[in-house]
Parts: structure tokens; sequence; C-alpha cells
């Protein structure tokens, strides 16, 4: 049964590392952009979530009304008035996102101090049920992993059952076609970084429940969202939580083991099945 725990935790541990790289999956798709401030932004939203939630004096998951909608507002000025501008070239994205991601960081060390922070959900925390005799499920882990599921299957409907999706698509096939035919690239990019950092807002809230987070906390996020997407399948979001899940179990199998394994039996797994599977476990076909 302690096995069954460790497999069963690491599926729910999957579900958070599934946040973290589904906005990553989601502009790589749209602009094949490779946003390398993602982690850092996630911990921003953090802070943002931890000083909404102390100054309004409500809980983490209200704070989340105010939190989301700032975060997509945030990305789409970011995309519209910043990142646009770099598309087209393989260089200058990197270089561009790495300087936000450096600015990030120092910002956050200026304003909030290097003091670890941490933001208290309440009893949910805590609670868990038993649903066989020694297996225990944490409320809270089974709200990440459902949110997760939840948010990942909108995100497919949106992209293969609506107008937006549709469009979303034409410009990630063949941008200079999709503006002949009407559709206006950089406001698109712009509403797919908003939708990214939507999402990022609520894994930046959910890391900041789990475990203390610092301004330095996002390159970390960042390698796992990398090591999610490139398990599951470049292009694919329910691949995207396939890799979270199987990143997941391989930390709370090498954590059963020995203490001090569990983020190196990630790494290792990640390697074994890159070696194994290159492209991924369901890579999308156009990826």
């Amino acid at each position: 049964m302690e096995w069954l725990n460790a497999v069963v935790q690491g599926i729910l541990l999957g579900g958070l590392y599934a946040l973290f790289a589904a906005g990553l999956s989601l502009i790589f798709g749209v602009m094949r952009l490779v946003n390398i401030a993602h982690g850092d932004l996630i911990v921003a939203t953090a802070y943002l979530a931890y000083t909404v939630s102390h100054a309004a004096g409500i809980g983490p998951f209200p704070a989340l009304l105010v939190v989301v909608p700032a975060a997509a507002a945030v990305g789409y000025a970011l995309q519209r008035l910043l990142l646009n501008f770099t598309l087209g070239e393989d260089l200058p994205p990197l270089l561009v996102t790495f300087g936000l991601s450096v600015i990030i960081q120092n910002v956050l060390l200026l304003v909030f101090t290097p003091d670890s922070r941490r933001l208290q959900a309440g009893a949910v925390e805590v609670a868990s049920w038993e649903p066989l005799p020694g297996l225990y499920v944490g409320a809270l882990p089974l709200i990440q992993f459902l949110t997760a599921v939840a948010i990942i299957g909108g995100l497919q409907l949106l992209f293969y059952r609506t107008a937006i999706g549709r469009a979303f698509r034409a410009t990630s096939d063949d941008p200079e076609v999709a503006q002949l035919m009407g559709l206006e690239n950089r406001h698109l990019f712009a509403l797919a970084m908003a939708l990214a950092l939507a999402v990022a807002a609520v894994a930046g809230t959910f890391i900041a429940i789990r475990t203390n987070f610092d301004p330095f906390s996002g390159p970390n996020l960042l390698i796992f969202g990398f090591e999610a997407i490139i398990i599951g399948g470049l292009g694919s979001l329910w691949g995207t939580l396939a890799g979270g899940v199987v990143l997941g179990v391989a930390q709370s199998i090498g954590g059963h083991v020995n203490v001090a394994w569990p983020v190196l039996a990630g790494h290792v797994a990640f390697l074994v099945l890159l070696m194994i599977r290159r492209q991924g476990l369901f890579p999308s076909a156009t990826a």
C-alpha cells in the first residue's frame, strides 16, 4: 500500500506540473515562442495572489477572481507591446524572455526581499480522505489535479470547437496566409499569451499554497514545465497532462526510495523517456 500511495501522490502532483506546462505548450503551439520567463511569471502571480489575499483578507481561491484577470491583462500587454516585435527570428525571443526573467527576479527581490513566503489556505491544506485502507488522498492535491484536467480540457475545446481556436490554429500553421485572410496575428498572439498567463496564475496560486516560494523559484518551475511538455509530446495538451503525471510519479517514487532523490528521479525519468521516445508519448501531428 505504501507504493500505491506513492503512485497516487505522484499522479496528483503531476496535475500541478501540467499546469506549469500548459501555458508553455499553448504559447509554443500558437506562436512557436519558447518563453524562458514563464517560470518567473508563475512566481510573480504567486506573489500577486499572496498580496491580494493578505490585503483583502480573503482566501487564495477567492483571490483568483482578481489574480487571473490581472495576469491575463499583463500577458496581453506583454505580448502586444514587447514580444510581438521579437517573433520570426530564432535568437531574439530567447534573449528577450531571458532578460525578462532576470528583470522579474530582481523586481520581486526588491519588492518582497529574499525571504520565502507561503500562502495559507486553511483546513483544505490538511484535509484528506481514505478511499482504501491505508490509501490517503489529500484534498488540496486532488483539487490541483482536477483543476488541471478541467483547464486542459477547456483549452482543448477552445482550440478545436470554437472560432477563436480555429484562428489560433490557422495563425500557427501559416501566419502570412492567416493575415491575408483577415486575421490580425498580433492580436491573436496577445490573446494566446493572455490565456497562457491566466493558466499560469492558477498554477502560481497553487504553488503558493503547496510550498514556500521566493523570487528565484521560477527556473525550477520552468524546468518541470519543459520536462512535462517534452515527455508528453510537443503540441499535445493532453500529452502535457500525461507528461506531468509521469514526472510526478517518478519524483514521488524516487522520494519514497530516498528522501533526497525526488528531483533527481524526475530528471532521470525525463532523460530515459527522451532516449526511448524522442518525440514524446503523444506528439501532435503538426509538432
